[in-house]
């Protein structure tokens, strides 16, 4: 009987941690809202966060944001994963009241029209923005555009950001829609150079890569960055020496992120 006391301790020791981890994803969850976006006969499943004491009669930026090649699926919550904390916090809530949109690509998707060679490391990747995007991505152009038409957005702050898989869907949907964006923050993804004619001088970017990476090679990034100053872009670009390829901790930990990204307007 006496051993009680000092299980239930080593209990709470050891399960305290997760009971809170479980509530936080709970908390995040309740937050997010499900929704789902249907165009003819494809679907598109989202989660969208609104700002504290949201109406309709005020006007808010607009966020979008699309996940890594891991958080795929159908369940409409893994996506939630990386980068819904950061716009949970109470400071972020309070200093940045925006609507934010997670929106899921099914597995064995992209969100860029693209080719992985997965027998090389770092991955090679081939783009094919001439073609159709892929179904993913025209449904995210199309709950875009839909979002734009409602009264409550406001149109020259419409944001996109994405990480791995994300991050080349950064860069592909701000080469297909340049009109729509005001910034974009693309973390460790890449592109075709040749695309960023379509925005170098009018859509700022923040892009973001760290350079251990063996997953996407950061010259990718690199090359990007390289193409956009060429053609009269002014591109900020920090490349964490130490990071490998989940560089999308240190970025989102950076003090200016936020401040950087909804400073700019078109």
């Amino acid at each position: 009987m006496k051993l009680k006391p000092f299980i239930i301790t080593i209990y709470l020791v050891f399960a305290t941690p997760f009971l809170i981890r479980a509530q936080e994803l709970k908390k995040t969850e309740d937050l997010f809202l499900i929704k789902t976006h249907i165009v003819n006969t494809d679907t598109l499943k989202y989660r969208m966060l609104l700002p504290k004491d949201f109406s309709e009669d005020k006007t808010y930026p607009l966020v979008l944001f699309l996940h890594g090649a891991g958080e795929r699926g159908n369940d409409n919550k893994t996506q939630l994963i990386n980068g819904s904390d950061l716009f949970l916090n109470e400071t972020t809530r309070d200093s940045f009241p925006a609507i934010v949109v997670f929106p899921q690509c099914p597995k064995n998707e992209y969100w860029a029209k693209v080719e992985a060679d997965r027998s090389t490391k770092p991955i090679t990747f081939k783009y094919k923005y001439k073609e159709t995007p892929t179904k993913p991505m025209a449904l995210v152009m199309d709950l875009m555009d839909t979002m734009a038409k409602k009264p409550f957005i406001k149109t020259n702050q419409i944001y996109v950001m994405g990480l791995s898989m994300g991050g080349m869907g950064t860069f592909e949907i701000i080469y297909r829609k340049p009109e729509l964006f005001a910034a974009a923050i693309p973390i460790c993804g890449g592109a075709d150079p040749e695309s960023v004619l379509a925005y170098a001088k009018s859509i700022p970017l923040w892009v973001f890569h760290g350079a251990k990476d063996d997953v996407v090679d950061p010259n990718l990034s690199i090359n990007m960055v390289s193409a956009i100053f060429n053609n009269g872009g002014f591109p900020r670009f920090t490349l964490f020496d130490f990071a490998n390829h989940n560089s999308w901790d240190p970025a989102f930990a950076e003090p200016e992120l936020l401040t950087w990204l909804f400073s700019k307007s078109k």
